[in-house]
């Protein structure tokens, strides 16, 4: 299958590489440093089971992704309109469309710029570029495809490529979930620079994450959402599945970049100004974290 990764970062590296190794013709569309060291040498990816170089094709251009059979879209949360509007005169009548993105609303607004479907997909996966073309996997990789006419065939081939997949009708409370995940993890990462298992050893901070939890999950209730009734332990249990890990946010500042904060603790602050729920601590958190991006470097 031919493959295109829009917004080729740790996320879009690693299922690229991923699907590479399965056979499939991948080519990741990023930043140039990325694209130059990527053709120069191919790309690194450095997991428990594999160590190694992969052989893919790369690109700065969206116009790459013109043969494409399907188009995983990685892009932050903030460049979701800008990557439709560049990708929709280049894509294949029949090219299928997974947005492989943080927040809850993505599918929608890229498929809004598209002007055609875009499947939801929840993504649970720990990675990290550890140089421009070196993606570190850290743990898990499993995805979930919302329920559309191509889902169980998109499902059965990344499975084959050693990417566990399943397909659900209920995307948007998975989505949800893994929200109230980030919400509990990303921006404390993000202001400490530490890894999830450094989080969860201070009692002080597992008290604060679960403060942003219960506020979330009131949100989520206020807006109709059903969540897990398990989701605090899978929460507070993603510190031991993958205490290495530093959340997106946290590599975003470290890098000088943009974050999805406004689409993470954000949309939780947001929502519950409209729902008429108070979300003291996902503000503080958010607003902290906004603080550190416009910091001067």
């Amino acid at each position: 299958m031919r493959i295109a990764v829009m917004g080729a970062g740790a996320v879009g590296c690693y299922y690229g590489a991923m699907l590479a190794r399965a056979g499939h013709a991948v080519t990741l569309i990023g930043r140039a440093p990325l694209v130059e060291a990527v053709r120069a040498h191919g790309l690194r990816l450095e997991s428990a089971r594999f160590d190694g170089m992969v052989a893919l094709q790369a690109s700065t251009d969206a116009s790459a992704a013109a043969e494409a059979e399907l188009v995983l879209c990685c892009v932050k949360s903030g460049d979701t309109e800008a990557a439709g509007v560049a990708l929709a005169p280049w894509l294949a009548p029949q090219a299928q469309v997974l947005s492989l993105q943080n927040g809850v609303d993505n599918a929608a607004r890229l498929a809004q710029a598209l002007q055609r479907t875009v499947i939801p997909t929840v993504v649970y996966v720990g990675t990290e570029m550890a140089g421009p073309a070196h993606v570190r996997h850290h743990g898990r990789g499993e995805l979930v495809l919302g329920a559309g006419p191509s889902s169980a065939a998109l499902a059965a081939a990344l499975t084959q490529a050693g990417i566990p997949t399943e397909v659900s009708d209920q995307v948007d409370a998975a989505l949800w979930a893994k929200l109230v995940i980030n919400c509990c993890y990303n921006a404390l990462s993000a202001i400490s620079q530490q890894p999830y298992g450094v989080l969860a050893q201070v009692p002080e901070v597992k008290d604060t994450m679960r403060a942003a939890f219960d506020e979330c999950v009131a949100v989520a209730a206020a807006a109709s959402i059903a969540l897990p009734d398990d989701l605090w332990d899978a929460t507070y249990g993603l510190a031991r599945n993958m205490a290495g890990q530093r959340s997106s946010t946290a590599q975003d500042l470290a890098r000088g970049r943009p974050s999805e904060i406004d689409h993470l603790n954000g949309t939780i602050v947001r929502l519950g100004r409209h729902h008429g729920v108070a979300t003291p601590v996902n503000h503080t958190l958010w607003s902290l974290v906004k603080l550190l991006e416009a910091a001067p470097r």
